[in-house]
């Protein structure tokens, strides 16, 4: 199969790349007659690290929360999500990751901040990385400002429940972003909790499930390889730390400190390509002395909950119980 076919993608001269099929997106809305089950608006994102660029958080309100009286509010979490698409797809924009914020913002009762972070191969990792690192700064910007940050968050977010959680690439992200916040201080802003749904790491000697996915509808594994090859620094093949944080020298730095990681989040499915990846990522996490619950579930797919609606509200209420932190999620590895 022709990779840059399936993933819809035409290389540029320059290394970048045209995406030639654009999903449907969703605007942001707080207009009363929407459907969506949470209100959302787009707020700036400056990256100090990359000044000449600026992008997006799009907030997602629960409508429960928007209807109450601020006096009567309760304080809620606050969940910075990241998107999935291999790094190289999708926006916070995009309709069906719109459409998992606003349902996990209102089945979950959180304040959802999905981050619209920039896209390889004209951003190579660790640009997305650097871009998480900069929302974390925002979000702390908007803790220590209590008269002129955004009102959502200022009236109705609990900055010292702070989970961060990504699909995918997300997940990914959500893993880096983690390992390089815990020599910053976020104060008053604590991470309870990452929440790594399906997440994407490669390594150059194929897994089983990695070897069975040839003709996969969802992760090919051709389209998988064109993706980290899109994705990682130039020169850098999949034994990078970015793609295998099992492997290389800067793989053995991190796993040194996943014992300081606040609690972790699991989440995989059998029919994934990259399942037997997330299995052995969940336990060097525990090697490591992070305090692990996972869930893996026979069948499912990659990206099974964008549409699979079961699917999805079986994720929504594994991520209740572990924010809740109520015990009732037991390890199925």
């Amino acid at each position: 199969m022709d990779p840059y076919e399936f993933l819809k993608l035409s290389p540029n001269p320059d290394g970048s790349v045209t995406r030639l099929s654009s999903p449907p997106s969703a605007p942001a809305t707080s207009a009363p007659d929407s459907p969506d089950p949470a209100l959302s608006k787009d707020v700036p994102l400056l990256l100090p690290h990359h000044p000449a660029h600026s992008t997006f958080v799009r907030l997602f309100l629960p409508r429960s929360a928007a209807s109450a009286a601020p006096a009567a509010a309760a304080r809620l979490p606050v969940v910075l999500y990241f998107h999935g698409g291999g790094f190289v797809l999708f926006s916070a924009a995009s309709r069906m990751f719109h459409d998992s914020c606003c349902r996990t913002a209102s089945a979950l009762g959180a304040v959802v901040a999905s981050v619209e972070y920039r896209l390889a191969p004209e951003h190579r990792l660790p640009a997305a990385y650097l871009d998480a690192a900069a929302a974390l700064a925002w979000l702390r910007s908007q803790a220590l400002d209590a008269a002129g940050g955004d009102p959502w968050l200022r009236e109705h977010a609990d900055f010292g429940r702070c989970y961060l959680m990504g699909s995918s690439a997300g997940a990914n992200i959500v893993y880096h972003a983690a390992l390089r916040s815990l020599d910053v201080d976020l104060a008053p802003v604590r991470i309870r909790g990452l929440i790594l749904n399906q997440p994407y790491f490669g390594g150059v000697e194929r897994t089983e499930s990695e070897l069975r996915s040839g003709n996969d509808r969802i992760l090919p594994l051709p389209a998988n390889d064109l993706m980290w090859s899109l994705a990682l620094p130039e020169g850098a093949d999949r034994s990078h730390e970015y793609c295998d944080p099992m492997a290389g020298s800067g793989g053995t730095a991190a796993r040194e400190k996943v014992g300081r990681l606040p609690r972790c989040l699991v989440r995989g499915h059998a029919g994934d390509p990259l399942v037997d990846r997330q299995r052995m990522f969940a336990r060097m996490l525990e090697a490591g002395g992070a305090d692990v619950t996972t869930r893996f579930d026979e069948g499912g797919l990659h990206g099974v909950e964008l549409f699979d609606p079961a699917k999805a509200q079986a994720l929504v209420e594994i991520i209740r119980d572990f924010v809740n932190v109520d015990g009732s999620v037991k390890s199925t590895m």
